[in-house]
């Protein structure tokens, strides 16, 4: 591998770690945050939820902004905008750190959209392995900032302003990694016939952003209340936590290696059908033996959950025959999908409410769960996306 082939693959990665620490190093400082700035629980919780309605809402404008600067100008672009988003909320006062978690989601909404179509336009004959590295950064990022801001906290003596603040410091390394790629003269907008008529109209951009959907929303659903089915179980507070770490542990081995293999078959059927009878199998674990052996239902879980969303985008990547296509599938597949997503916590604890229990909640996650595997048999198959499926 040449040094410019080394250094276009260590951006693009350093720009995948950036795509969720500016949401996950939320979640470990909120009682610091909501006691600092005078925020009641749901102000509190209103941060996350900002972020992730800007993920949901934001993603479309992205093939417009690749269409006039290039995809390599709006992933730099997207670095420097989450960099000033993050230090913006470390400011005095609400309103800037609603603002702040909102530019900074814009941003991250806008690299969601370009990575798959930047996969597409730098690695054509290697989209199955740059996926796998492209998703396995973005979860490793995600684990990384929710495990070590607190310490990090405690070992500086900073407080919650400066930690966040901080995490503009990896955004800017990836700015300046970019920033000769970004340079180069065939960073300029992409040409040709706009593509979202084309994407819209087909099949299988439905089939894929059903897929995107589901498995979001049941990611997400665990990501907010599995240390509290697991407390409510019986187990203790730190065990709780040590669990939801070790699930997401097990997603950066198996986003990094199911593209892999996935992306040598013409179908994904059989990956996105066990990815998704694995994520059963967890959720089932958990809904009927919680305290026993609740570490291999961890395990399982990760491996599906991880597998899931690396297929997806897999998927995304794979469909279309040019990176503007891509950019268009992956901004209507991730905008429609977020959404989606961020309905399933809220009405997951709707259910908990009123049934007072997590058994109907669960056997509601199956449903969704035999949905998505629904969803990705028929986004699996082998297919261009193009006027052939209208």
């Amino acid at each position: 591998m040449s040094l410019r082939s080394a250094l276009l693959v260590a951006g693009f990665a350093l720009a995948a770690l950036n795509l969720r620490p500016a949401i996950a190093g939320i979640s470990p400082l909120l009682d610091e945050i909501m006691n600092d700035v005078g925020l009641s629980p749901a102000g509190g919780g209103a941060i996350t939820t900002v972020m992730v309605v800007c993920l949901g809402v934001f993603g479309p404008v992205t093939p417009l902004l690749a269409r006039r600067i290039g995809l390599d100008r709006t992933l730099l672009a997207g670095l420097l905008v989450i960099a000033a988003g993050v230090a913006l909320r470390g400011l005095d006062g609400a309103p800037l750190l609603y603002a702040g978690s909102a530019l900074a989601a814009t941003a991250i909404a806008v690299m969601n959209v370009s990575m798959p179509g930047v996969v597409k336009q730098h690695f054509p004959t290697r989209v199955n392995l740059l996926t796998g590295v492209y998703v396995s950064c973005v979860v490793a990022g995600a684990a990384a900032a929710s495990a070590l801001v607190v310490p990090i906290e405690h070992v500086t003596g900073y407080d919650w302003r400066a930690v966040s603040a901080l995490l503009a410091v990896p955004a800017l390394l990836g700015a300046l990694l970019w920033l000769p790629q970004a340079l180069r003269k065939q960073a300029g907008g992409q040409n040709g016939p706009r593509p979202f008529g084309m994407v819209l109209r087909s099949r299988v951009t439905w089939y894929i952003t059903a897929l995107m959907g589901l498995q979001s929303l049941t990611f997400y659903v665990m990501l907010a209340w599995l240390p509290t089915i697991f407390l409510e179980a019986g187990l203790a507070a730190d065990q709780a936590g040590y669990l939801l770490s070790l699930t997401n542990a097990v997603q950066v081995g198996t986003s990094l290696a199911v593209p892999v293999l996935a992306g040598r078959r013409a179908s994904q059927v059989p990956y996105v059908v066990g990815a998704g009878v694995l994520t059963v199998l967890g959720y089932l674990g958990i809904l009927l033996a919680p305290t026993t052996l609740p570490w291999v239902w961890m395990i399982v879980l990760g491996i599906g959950q991880g597998a899931s969303f690396a297929l997806a985008l897999l998927i995304i990547a794979l469909r279309p025959s040019d990176p503007a296509q891509v950019t268009a599938l992956s901004a209507v597949a991730q905008s429609v999908g977020y959404v989606i997503a961020a309905l399933g916590p809220l009405l997951f604890g709707f259910l908990r409410q009123v049934s007072g229990g997590w058994t109907v909640p669960l056997m509601a996650g199956l449903g969704v769960l035999a949905a998505q595997i629904l969803a990705g048999w028929f986004a699996g198959r082998p297919a261009t996306l193009g006027r052939a499926d209208l």
